[in-house]
């Protein structure tokens, strides 16, 4: 049978394989290339060949006889010797000497000829070997050069075939290259040196470039991300700028551009890695499009992030690049920029990839030598506590600061700690947060449905609620479960600190970082922990170890304990209240003016908002030192001091006695006293107000009149709303004299004219001035001082 090759049905074509098809395209593609890279290939070897041909002289083949003459000499001289004379020599030794002599071929034969003389007997010997045994050289006069040509062979055998080479003298071609060299360093014109001017007038070019670039390829990337995903690429290699002139402006000028394109152009959802499945299944174009946008986006802010990352690396291991592009000096400036973008990164994107990465280069940089990167650090890792609702970000960061704090054996910056107190964990606001998010919904139940609405109203109303399911799952609001759970990990994890640090390290100076958020966060203790508390806070406060503004943090905190869940506890918190009383004297219009507003929220916890546990006599004693207090010191503290015995004397009305002169009771005051309870405070009067009327501030004088007529809240004595519905911290923030002015500003006071001016002798008496012309004008003389005569007439 012939096996007829049938041609494919145009069906047939179209049932084959796409798969096929692509492959034999592929095939085909690549053996163009490769034809193609081959002939390049040849092209490249033709050309470097005829340069290098062009490019070389010709050198001269040396004389053969001529090459080593030394050598030639010794070795004749050894012939002559090794020879030995004739007369020396057998008969029958010199007879087959000239035997042989006639046998050899070598001496006898014709030389001219090229014709080897055993040619018969060596039939099959090789054609290049006897090539190589011809003679190459036999004249004895000096050889030219010669060019060997490809041989003929004919009947006799093979003949080489040569020709001279022309020779050419060397001097004059070594004079004439000589002479072009001259001419070309002639025309060749040396590189000016530019001038200061010209220099920063080409920086100024370089850059106005490279912000163009800059500036181009962001906005092509703002204006379809998901076609120009590549060319963030683009942008990031001139983060690598080796122009020394504009390498570290541009370094910044890019980091910045990226951290802001980030920003903007990163969705607001976790990018996840596909799984096997899901990149074999068929997709749509415009999915495939989304997923290689997503892809090619978090490969370039990883990238990016690394990049980041060894800025502040080299910044901190001072060593400088192979390039030595970017100085030591300027290392620093870069590193700034590098942290302020991570900073900006951890605050706007906590949901998305690589933010625990960010947090984990952030947190050591809070406690870094440099004081401009550590508050960077600090202020950033507060404002991600305050926008914080959930609470994920701030339970990463807090596991990692605390890692870091007992690493570092508590020997780290007080402000790390301080940022705890940023965290949105408060019982109010998270109940208030949730019952906003999910507010539980009730659906009618079948019965209520099948009583109250008719079939129509039935269908209708299961669809809504379908609907609304729906909706709900695509809110993805989280739950209040997940969120009381991660505040309530948050929680436990600051207050191992806390008392890791209240245990181990009692004379850190991060002690008032923590006794502050103790009494911040005291309410949301467990109550088991209180009695153990109390007794570290009161053994604090007693060894004298403590500054003045830690000892008021100890005493603040108990009292946020107590004020909370130890309310059901039966703990008398006296020794606090003697602490404050004795100590409230150590503030003064100096340095201790900054505890004036730690008092002040101490006092409103342990006297206002424990009032049912306050007697009256504590009341009045602190009233009194109150008064006494605010009369040295600033302005602002006075204020707030005078606002705080309004309020104590609205909650607790019988305290109006120390208005009056009279006194209540045995016994006299006793200032001096350190016990609150036992100073007979009664027996005293507030005549301190009095002196405080007279003051300079205006609100000063306005609360002590205020104060004096009983603290009204209606009449020409009640103060106005600005001030009545202000608490004491707030006025005392209000009228804060930290920018060293006056709040508000004193007025001047308008001079008055008088009618008469008094000038020089109007001042004296008459008789004074005359008795005072007469002796100027007497003539001085020369007189004797006795004194005896003035002592004599006393004593007689």
């Amino acid at each position: 049978r012939r096996n007829k090759k049938q041609v494919p049905s145009f069906r047939k074509l179209l049932k084959t394989s796409k798969v096929k098809l692509e492959n034999k395209l592929k095939n085909k593609q690549f053996k163009q290339q490769s034809n193609l890279k081959k002939y390049r290939k040849e092209q490249r070897k033709l050309r470097q060949a005829v340069k290098d041909a062009v490019s070389k002289k010709p050198i001269p083949l040396e004389d053969p006889k001529k090459k080593r003459p030394g050598k030639r000499i010794e070795r004749e001289e050894e012939e002559e010797e090794e020879a030995l004379p004739l007369d020396m020599m057998d008969e029958d030794d010199l007879q087959l000497m000239k035997d042989l002599g006639q046998r050899a071929s070598f001496l006898t034969r014709d030389l001219s000829s090229s014709e080897p003389v055993h040619a018969k007997k060596r039939k099959h010997e090789n054609i290049i070997d006897k090539y190589e045994k011809i003679p190459r050289s036999l004249q004895t006069a000096p050889e030219k050069e010669l060019i060997h040509l490809l041989p003929i062979k004919d009947k006799s055998g093979i003949i080489p075939q040569t020709r001279e080479k022309p020779v050419l003298d060397t001097n004059q071609d070594e004079e004439d290259q000589e002479e072009m060299e001259l001419e070309e360093e002639i025309i060749e014109d040396p590189i000016r040196e530019l001038t200061i001017e010209e220099h920063l007038i080409e920086r100024k070019k370089k850059l106005q470039e490279k912000k163009l670039h800059i500036a181009a390829l962001a906005s092509a990337i703002l204006s379809d991300p998901e076609s120009n995903v590549k060319k963030l690429k683009e942008l990031r290699s001139m983060l690598m700028e080796q122009d020394p002139d504009v390498a570290v402006t541009v370094r910044k000028l890019v980091i910045i551009s990226l951290m802001e394109l980030f920003k903007d152009i990163t969705p607001s959802y976790k990018i996840r890695p596909l799984t096997e499945a899901e990149k074999s299944t068929k997709i749509r174009k415009e999915t495939q499009k989304l997923r290689e946008f997503e892809e090619g986006l978090v490969s370039q802010y990883k990238f990016y992030l690394e990049n980041l990352e060894q800025v502040v690396k080299d910044w901190k291991q001072r060593k400088l690049k192979k390039s030595n592009v970017v100085s030591l000096k300027a290392y620093k400036g870069l590193a700034e920029v590098a942290v302020k973008s991570l900073c900006e990164l951890l605050v706007a994107l906590p949901h998305f990839n690589f933010h625990n990465n960010i947090i984990v280069l952030i947190v050591p940089l809070m406690n870094d030598l440099s004081k401009s990167i550590s508050e960077m650090c600090c202020e950033a890792v507060k404002k991600l506590f305050k926008q914080d609702k959930l609470g994920q970000a701030s339970l990463g960061v807090i596991k990692v600061i605390s890692g870091f704090v007992k690493g570092r054996n508590y020997d780290v910056r007080p402000e790390m700690l301080k940022t705890f107190l940023c965290l949105r964990i408060k019982e109010v606001e998270v109940k208030k947060d949730t019952e906003d998010i999910n507010k539980p919904k009730k659906f009618m139940t079948f019965k209520e449905k099948r009583k109250n609405l008719s079939r129509m109203q039935r269908k209708w109303k299961k669809a809504e609620e379908k609907l609304e399911r729906e909706l709900r799952e695509a809110e993805a609001s989280e739950s209040t479960e997940k969120k009381l759970k991660l505040h309530t990990e948050t929680l436990n994890i600051v207050f191992v600190t806390y008392f890791r640090i209240l245990k181990k390290a009692q004379r850190s100076p991060l002690l008032p970082a923590v006794l502050e958020g103790l009494a911040k966060f005291a309410h949301l203790i467990n109550v088991e922990f209180f009695d153990d508390l109390l007794v570290v806070l009161h053994s604090l406060i007693e060894s004298g170890d403590l500054s003045y503004q830690e000892s008021l943090h100890c005493v603040q905190t108990a009292f946020h304990i107590l004020s909370g869940q130890g309310d059901v506890m039966n703990i008398d918190p006296m020794k606090f209240y003697t602490h404050l009383y004795k100590t409230l004297f150590k503030l003064h219009a100096g340095a201790t003016n900054e505890g004036v507003e730690i008092v002040l929220q101490c006092l409103d916890v342990m006297l206002t908002k424990r009032r049912k546990q306050v007697s009256q006599q504590r009341a009045l004693a602190f009233i009194k030192r109150l008064c006494t207090l605010a009369l040295h010191v600033l302005p602002n503290s006075s204020i707030g001091i005078l606002a705080t015995n309004r309020i104590l004397m609205h909650t607790f009305p019988k305290t109006d006695l120390l208005l009056d002169n009279e006194s209540q009771g045995s016994g006299v005051f006793l200032p001096e006293l350190d016990e609150p309870e036992y100073c007979n405070a009664q027996n005293t009067a507030l005549w301190e107000l009095h002196a405080l009327r007279r003051h300079f501030h205006p609100i000063v004088r306005r609360l002590a009149a205020h104060l004096i007529a009983g603290a009204p809240l209606e009449g020409s004595e009640a103060l106005k709303p600005e001030l009545s519905r202000r608490s004491a911290v707030e006025l005392f923030e209000a009228y804060s004299m930290a920018a060293m002015t006056f709040n508000p500003p004193v007025e001047t006071s308008s001079s008055k004219r008088k009618d008469k001016v008094l000038q020089g002798d109007s001042f004296l008496n008459e008789d004074l001035n005359q008795l005072t012309k007469r002796l100027c004008n007497e003539v001085a003389t020369q007189l004797p001082l006795d004194f005896t005569k003035y002592l004599k007439t006393p004593l007689r």
